[in-house]
């Protein structure tokens, strides 16, 4: 399977910092990939850890960091919110709620054990018409900067093992099991239908 044939998603929260990692990553390595949050609204840090910034979804990225500039850019500087989200807008106009989509994966990665129950709930809970199935698969990934960028890599480095296998049905336990060894992580795996 090819990296352009291989469907991926990557799902966090607010489709902010740990999914759009990924994808950034995944992108540069010739992946079909898109991303998405699972949260009801877009949710950043705010100037203190009780106050974050809450945006719809439909809020562009730009828009995003042109409102954080005028409420306090030396902040939002400092704490890498900003650079952030330049790094979305080069890659899409604004975060996208996994919820809304209808497109087909082979795989979609989560980034968090809460986000990846509620992606499987919501597969679950659509009517299978292709019986196509797919792959949801957590990797744990705290939601920092530096955090977000090794666990980006873990999933590159999955999403090139499966593209060298003629069957992820069989082949994916094998590279979770070698992931696990390779970097102290478990990772949740189930299998859906459309």
């Amino acid at each position: 399977m090819s990296s352009s044939t291989l469907r991926v998603a990557v799902v966090c929260m607010s489709n902010l910092n740990r999914s759009m990692e990924a994808h950034s990553i995944l992108k540069k390595k010739g992946f079909n990939v898109r991303s998405f949050g699972v949260g009801s609204c877009v949710t950043l840090p705010g100037l203190a850890p009780n106050l974050p910034v809450v945006y719809d979804f439909s809020t562009t990225y730009k828009q995003m960091r042109k409102d954080l500039l005028c409420k306090n850019r030396m902040h939002y500087r400092s704490n890498g919110v900003l650079q952030i989200l330049e790094r979305n807008e080069r890659i899409k106009p604004g975060p996208e709620r996994f919820q809304e989509c209808r497109d087909l994966f082979d795989v979609i990665f989560t980034c968090a054990e809460t986000v990846y129950k509620m992606v499987v709930k919501d597969l679950c809970a659509r009517e299978q018409k292709t019986w196509q199935p797919v792959h949801v698969i957590n990797v744990e990934i705290e939601d920092t900067l530096e955090a977000a960028t090794l666990g980006a890599l873990i999933i590159c480095d999955l999403c090139q093992g499966v593209q060298k296998e003629d069957d992820m049905q069989s082949s994916l336990p094998k590279l979770l099991q070698a992931a696990k060894k390779k970097t102290g992580k478990s990772f949740l795996h189930t299998i859906c239908f459309y």
